[in-house]
């Protein structure tokens, strides 16, 4: 049973101000500014905007500095405002192939056509504290070369021309993509909603669960087919134009997991993949997500279900972290009515179990 909280505004307001205070710290330091987050904090900007499912890098930025950089409280933040907003339609499906690509790498093949390119990335680094960062040292231009334009081959084209791989996303032809924000969840999920709930679930969730899979809960023996991280447009279709207009250009990680299958009697062995694609730079986010969405596809193939990654309804119902923030931190608050009843009947069921006890007892010393 919940019940309203009255009284106490004067407590809430004191600790209000008393978060206002912390949230700005030393006042003899300057305020972190938003452009300053925005440049220099983009990769929490780029999570807190993929699992929020809002592309707004000012708005998460607002959001990390509002929640004292608490990630969770900052995606639950956007996500409310999310809420707020008008929809006008849907945009076109994204176009990764004609991606801008600032990054891309594959673990399958060592010479790509259009090559494999580094990219801003922590792989290679060694995990040692930077004393230099303590300080304001000037930082080198990177190194740059002209941006390529067109199409870049995926590695599961080069897969699918031999036909060691299965099709890229096919759907019955009358099948409507659904939308998780606006349709009451129910299982089984079509793999389209399945990944919109990956796409903005918890990192550290998927990433545990990918894990796993890894370490033989129902293992398919992942190979990185390929990630790629880059500026790709957005169109939205204007029925009064009669054709797709640009709406700008938004940041993704997009990575596809190769998968082993043995085949079946409608299938012959063949490659399997696993996709993920989130906002911004997020590699771990986008790995984990492939590998749990090709552990969701377990009962596709035939395979046995064996696994927590397997069972669609425990990782989709567990996997969205506002609403298990929501759920686990509502614990915190007043429970006073619930607990005296269950205090009440604890101590009636001690004096129940005391008097069985004493009757029992005097009917020994009776026999004796």
């Amino acid at each position: 049973m919940y019940v309203a909280v009255k009284g106490g505004e004067a407590a809430i307001e004191n600790a209000h101000r008393l978060l206002a205070d912390r949230r700005r710290g030393d006042r003899s330091l300057p305020a972190i500014g938003i452009n300053q987050i925005v440049a220099q904090l983009a990769l929490a900007v780029d999570r807190i905007m993929a699992e929020a499912s809002l592309y707004d890098r000012t708005l998460a930025a607002l959001a990390v500095r509002q929640s004292r950089g608490d990630m969770i409280e900052a995606i639950f933040l956007l996500r409310a405002y999310r809420t707020t907003l008008p929809r006008f339609g849907y945009s076109k499906p994204l176009d990764t192939a004609a991606m801008k690509i600032e990054r891309r790498v594959s673990a399958t093949y060592k010479d790509l056509p259009g090559g494999q390119l580094l990219g801003p990335t922590f792989d290679y680094t060694h995990r040692l504290l930077d004393p230099a960062l303590l300080s304001d040292e000037a930082v080198e231009e990177p190194a740059q070369r002209p941006a390529e334009t067109g199409r870049v081959m995926r590695v599961s084209e080069i897969l699918g021309q031999e036909g060691l791989i299965e099709a890229d996303g096919d759907m019955p032809e009358d099948h409507e993509i659904g939308d998780l924000t606006r349709e009451p969840m129910e299982f089984p999920m079509s793999r389209d909603l399945r990944l919109q709930a990956l796409a903005r679930g918890d990192e550290g969730f998927l990433l545990a669960l990918g894990y796993s899979t890894q370490r033989g809960y129902g293992r398919n023996h992942p190979f990185t087919g390929e990630i790629r991280i880059g500026d790709v447009e957005v169109e939205f279709d204007v029925p009064e134009l009669g054709f797709a207009v640009s709406l700008g250009t938004i940041r993704v990680t997009e990575c596809q997991m190769v998968n082993q299958f043995k085949g079946s009697a409608k299938a012959p062995p063949q490659f399997t993949r696993g996709y993920g694609l989130v906002f911004g730079q997020s590699e771990r986010k986008a790995m984990s997500m492939s590998l749990v969405d090709r552990a969701l596809r377990a009962e596709e193939f035939g395979e046995d279900i064996t696994a927590p990654a397997q069972d669609e309804e425990f990782v989709i119902s567990h996997s969205d972290n506002v609403q298990a923030t929501g759920f686990v931190e509502h614990l915190k608050l007043p429970h006073y009515v619930d607990f005296q009843a269950e205090l009440d009947l604890v101590r009636r069921m001690r004096r129940d179990v005391e008097t069985a006890r004493d009757g029992g007892r005097n009917l020994q010393e009776a026999a004796e």
